[in-house]
């Protein structure tokens, strides 16, 4: 299994040691690593080029590129965030900005309907569960179906404060959930929901009332305006 881990943040505190923590009980290898906003600084200025021309015609698509090329390649996708405001970090959002063009409504990206997620959120008091929606939802857009979102109050500011049986519950519990992961990296259906969204849009590029020509050209070169499924291998 490959693994593309991607942190909100750049420093080594909970939510980093918790990924680290789920990696050890986890059939990894290959395992690529990014820190945000180090690895990808730059907020999406709006300038459409993506959506007119391509998103390797973005303006930070230097950036991008090897991000985007440890995505394709992973099997899981793992996303760390501490709560900033109660909500995902601002790199994070900035980041998940970029790739919006993948969206199944516009041009989404077959391998993404064969890989499953992780999203770890941290902190020490509130504010998990919505900074983890906050990247569930842009996953879940991608068609990623198999997504398991993880919430850890920390109770604590530094990863060496977190009280011990607190870590220890946390190791307990990734036992449990590396189990389903690499049960589903085995299995990895895609759901209902994702099915039934996939028809719709397809719908929509097959009367020509998307985004523009370039989404209905992409549609129409995977094949997927005919009987081609993206969850499906033809070779």
């Amino acid at each position: 299994m490959k693994v593309t881990l991607i942190h909100g943040q750049n420093h080594h505190q909970t939510s980093y040691h918790a990924a680290h923590m789920l990696l050890e009980h986890l059939q990894a290898e290959a395992l690529y690593e990014f820190f945000l906003p180090k690895d990808m600084p730059h907020f999406c200025c709006g300038c459409y080029r993506c959506m007119e021309t391509g998103i390797a015609h973005c303006p930070h698509a230097a950036w991008l590129a090897p991000i985007t090329q440890a995505l394709e390649e992973a099997d899981l996708l793992i996303f760390t965030t501490p709560t900033y405001c109660l909500r995902t970090t601002g790199s994070m959002k900035a980041l998940l900005d970029h790739y919006f063009t993948n969206f199944v409504v516009h041009r989404p990206r077959k391998s993404m309907y064969h890989k499953q997620a992780v999203i770890l959120a941290s902190g020490a008091g509130s504010g998990m569960k919505k900074a983890a929606k906050d990247i569930h939802t842009s996953l879940s857009g991608w068609g990623i179906s198999q997504i398991r979102t993880y919430g850890f109050r920390s109770m604590a500011v530094t990863w060496e404060a977190v009280p011990e049986h607190r870590k220890d519950r946390l190791n307990k519990d990734f036992i449990r959930l590396a189990r389903w992961i690499n049960n589903k990296n085995r299995h990895c259906r895609v759901s209902g929901k994702q099915r039934l969204m996939f028809h719709a849009m397809r719908q929509m590029h097959k009367h020509h009332m998307g985004a523009g020509e370039l989404d209905y050209s992409y549609w129409k070169q995977q094949g997927w305006l005919d009987r081609k499924r993206p969850w499906k291998n033809y070779e």
